[in-house]
This record gives C-alpha cells, structure tokens and sequence, in this order.
C-alpha cells in the first residue's frame, strides 16, 4: 500500500513541476515590452474594431482562423514578435488553421467585400466550410467588419508583392549586378536551356511542353511582373511554384545562375493593360457587393 502512495506522490510531483515550468513560470518570467508593430485599433472606415474585437471572441473565430504568422509561415504576410501581442487580452494565436492565418488580413479585401464574405462565404470563395454569420446585427457586422480592416496595419510590407522574410539577407549578400545587359545576356542562355521549353522563347508561357500542362506555365510578358523585385524573382526561381511543375531550380543551379537568370526575366518586353498595384483599386469593384447582400440573405436589412 505504501508503494502505491509514493508512486502516487511521485506522479503528482512530476504534474505540478510540469505544470510550473511550462505555464505558471512563463507566466511571471515573460513579459516582453510592446513592440510598435501591434493592431492600432483605430477604424478607418466606420465601425469600431474594439468591438468587433468582443464580437470575434465571442463568435469564436479563432476555433479556425490563427493569428500568427510564424518563420514556417511563408507567403502570409510579415512575421510577428511577441511583442506585437504585449496589449493583447484575451490572444487570438491559435494555431489550428481550419481557415487562413488572418495575422495580415486588414487591407488583402474591401470592406464590402469582407462583409459578403461573412453573410455568404461560399459565394466569394467556393467551397469555403465557413458559416454564415448573417444573423449578427448591422452595428456588429460593421464593427467585426472593422476589426478584420486593422489586423496587421502597424505591419505593412514594403512591397506590394514580396519575398518571404528570410530571403532579405540573400539580396542584401548578391555580387551580381542584375541590371547590367551583359548578365542578362548569360541569363538568356540559361533561360534557353532551362525554362524555354514550358514558357516559351519569348516568356510568354507557350512553349512545346505547355499544352500537356493541367495548370499554364506562366506569362511573364504580363505587366503584373514588373511588380516583382529581385528578391522576389530570385524567391521563385529557387523554390518554384506551389501547384504546377516548376522544379526547384535551388537544387540544380548556383546561387549566380539564379542571378542571371534574374537580369533576363526582368528584360523580357511587357503587354501594355491595367494592373492592380493597390487593394484600394479594388474597392469599385466590391462596392456592389454590399448592394446585393439583400439577394443572398434576404432576412438582413440595412437599419437608416
């Protein structure tokens, strides 16, 4: 009976120490000061993102929707500190991404259309399992509405299309000047041998192998590519593309070769037609959407 009450102790012991070293003592030890690049929750656009702050606790959004973007996360905006979430109370880290990490969210849609989105998910983004939260007020619509607009604005990235972070210091260490013709002349060589036969002699995504191809290889004689900067350029080229048959030409070729291959990519001649370089050319787009909301939940009315 005794060994029961000592194996018993010891496995108390062992549950409590646990239980102080990875909660109780972070707790006292880990205070990190603020660090300029949290949530500012000052509406832009009417509607009061503290609120709606409440009204997505209350809604639990989390349950699906994380709220930081780690070093693995790439491709979802800036990374995070601890100390963008120093004011935070109750966070919102959650790591169970049933739906998209919303770390950088405010700003990637109009508030149009962010509100058609929650009334009826599956008509902006088909096959979305989220629910519909058309049954919230008017004041809570705009006011959630609100706090998905400022989620990330102390954390806006320089470029509209950019790198993951750690690919700064690559750029920062290049010899090879990309913008001088005689690079780019030994990177048309390299285009040649290498990315000719899915894109094309003259980049614009035809070449021979691209009929057998379920997802187009990509032309890049569209004026979104002159949004790309070297870094990003430099980014795919090493990595690919998620989804299509573009090998990881980090594998084959050197660190050089992707320069050069860089130089030329950027020379190739571009259409002439609209881009979208700024979310807010959107908005024209998506203002409709808030006039329509009507035919997709008939039971939500807008309150004069």
């Amino acid at each position: 009976m005794r060994s029961y009450r000592l194996g018993a102790i010891g496995v108390l012991v062992l549950f409590f120490a646990a239980i102080t070293a990875t909660v109780l003592m972070p707790m006292i030890l880990f205070n990190p000061p603020p660090s300029g690049h949290g949530n500012a929750y000052v509406a832009e656009r009417g509607g009061d993102p503290i609120k709606g702050r409440q009204i997505y606790v209350r809604e639990g959004c989390m349950y699906c929707h994380s709220q930081f973007t780690r070093l693995q996360d790439r491709g979802m905006g800036p990374l995070v500190s601890a100390g963008d979430f120093a004011s935070e109370t109750p966070n919102q880290l959650g790591t169970a991404r049933t739906g998209p990490d919303l770390t950088n969210e405010g700003g990637k849609h109009s508030p149009g259309w962010q509100k058609a989105h929650l009334i009826n998910p599956r008509a902006m983004k088909p096959g979305s399992i989220m629910p519909s939260f058309s049954y919230l007020s008017l004041e809570d619509m705009r006011d959630l509405v609100a706090y998905i607009e400022v989620l990330g604005n102390n954390r806006r990235p320089a470029n509209y299309v950019e790198a993951p972070a750690e690919y700064a210091p690559i750029l920062a260490a290049k010899k090879v000047d990309t913008d001088a013709d005689p690079v780019a002349n030994v990177g048309r060589g390299l285009y040649i041998q290498d990315c000719a036969t899915c894109h094309g002699m003259d980049g614009r995504g035809n070449g021979p192998d691209a009929i057998s191809m379920e997802t187009k290889p990509s032309n890049f004689t569209r004026p979104f590519y002159k949004q790309y900067s070297d870094a990003f350029w430099f980014y795919r080229i090493t990595e690919g593309v998620p989804g299509t048959r573009m090998p990881h030409w980090g594998e084959t070729l050197t660190p050089q070769q992707r320069w050069y291959l860089v130089a030329y990519l950027k020379r190739l001649p571009q259409d002439k037609e609209d881009t979208v370089t700024s979310i807010n050319q959107l908005d024209g787009f998506f203002m409709e959407m808030q006039h329509v909301q009507h035919m997709w939940n008939p039971p939500f009315e807008e309150v004069k």
